[in-house]
């Protein structure tokens, strides 16, 4: 009998995995052209279904102006991809009785409190329904000043609710920079340690960090993100800064391989298993990856019904421009991150594709999404 590290993720031939090699073909040939034409200066692709993956799939260079190519090492900044990996290691400490998801963030963490914060519970956060900010209005001068988690965490405690908990969901990077210490203080590690250690090295994600390392800061397999507008010329606090490398946002600070994202993924598919051990609880990757809004009874039926959140996890917005896929239906599950990445998965078929780049997400319908839909495509039915 085959041991669970033998049949995690093998690498196949595309046609072994359940993809029509001709479609499978136009896919990597369209990824080529993304980055031959300039849309994408950088882009590396991995699916796998059952088990099987046909490997990582590398396009463009390490930098924006360079001649060095990404290859299956390259770690990419994956932005909010790192939500789910935070949440789940939240669910861990849930299964582990250390903290409850209905119990008050304030208790875990002494310093969030002021008006209107005391009734927020972690489920709020995990769901998006606490009514904190995405960004803090002093966003900018935070990151400026090379602020700490701890700056961040006091900021979002003296900072007004967008809506009254639990009436409505509106996403909300600050509430999961409260995730950090929260963990920190209910496990007594380092949030970053506890990661490491309880998610990416059971999972063999071998080159994920959250927060580089002292001895990985200048790791030179690492692609450089094209930032939006607001950060050209923030050389000390950008995407491709020092700090934002080291500082472990526990909203948006990772940086993963495509491979690293993919084991995550194939833990998810597998209820909860890893290569060599257990690492969830069936119920909770179930719990997790549905729509948690039903929950809420205040929250408007529309936004329960098209803007479902699991703890950590986006289930698929049909009718929005940020939609994982125009071929996929509402279970399926997964996250965008604004330095143009993307990931989903489909438990069904036991599916997921990882898609990490370095041209941000913006307001109009990302190249991804196309990219999505081809892949979706090439899946033998």
């Amino acid at each position: 009998m085959s041991t669970l590290s033998e049949d995690f993720l093998k690498t196949v031939p595309a046609e072994e995995m359940g993809l029509r090699p001709e479609l499978w073909d136009a896919v990597l040939s369209h990824a080529n052209k993304l980055v031959d034409a300039g849309t994408i200066p950088a882009l590396s692709i991995q699916v796998q279904r059952a088990g099987f993956t046909t490997g990582t799939h590398s396009f463009g260079t390490l930098k924006i102006d360079g001649n060095e190519q990404v290859n299956d090492q390259t770690r990419f900044l994956i932005a909010s991809l790192t939500k789910p990996m935070v949440a789940m290691a939240v669910m861990l400490l849930v299964e582990r009785g250390q903290v409850a998801l209905n119990q008050r963030v304030s208790e875990l963490v002494p310093e969030f409190k002021g008006s209107n914060k005391k009734q927020i519970t972690i489920k709020n956060i995990l769901t998006h329904t606490s009514g904190l900010p995405d960004m803090l209005p002093n966003n900018r001068e935070l990151r400026a000043v090379n602020a700490s988690l701890m700056e961040f965490v006091k900021e979002t405690a003296a900072t007004d609710l967008v809506f009254p908990c639990g009436t409505n969901s509106q996403y909300q990077s600050m509430g999961f920079a409260l995730l950090g210490p929260l963990i920190e203080n209910a496990s007594g590690i380092p949030f970053q340690k506890f990661i490491r250690e309880e998610l990416f090295i059971p999972l063999g994600m071998q080159r994920a960090a959250l927060g580089l390392p002292e001895n990985e800061l200048d790791d030179p397999n690492i692609a450089e993100s094209r930032v939006p507008n607001e950060q050209i010329g923030e050389e000390q606090w950008n995407w491709n800064s020092h700090y934002w490398k080291t500082f472990g946002a526990p909203w948006g600070g990772a940086l993963a391989t495509a491979d690293d994202v993919s084991r995550f993924c194939r833990c998810m598919l597998m209820k909860g298993n890893g290569p060599e051990s257990r690492v969830f609880h069936e119920s909770t990757i179930r719990m997790a990856t549905s729509n948690r809004l039903n929950d809420f009874p205040d929250i408007p039926e529309p936004i329960r019904r098209t803007r479902g959140w699991g703890y950590g996890w986006r289930m698929n917005w049909i009718d929005h421009r940020g939609s994982f896929g125009d071929l996929l239906g509402p279970s399926i599950y997964g996250h965008w991150g604004a330095t143009g990445t993307l990931f989903w998965l489909d438990r069904q078929t036991e599916t997921a594709v990882v898609l990490l780049s370095s041209q941000p997400y913006d307001r109009s319908v990302s190249p991804l999404v196309p990219l999505s839909n081809m892949i979706s495509a090439a899946f033998m039915k």
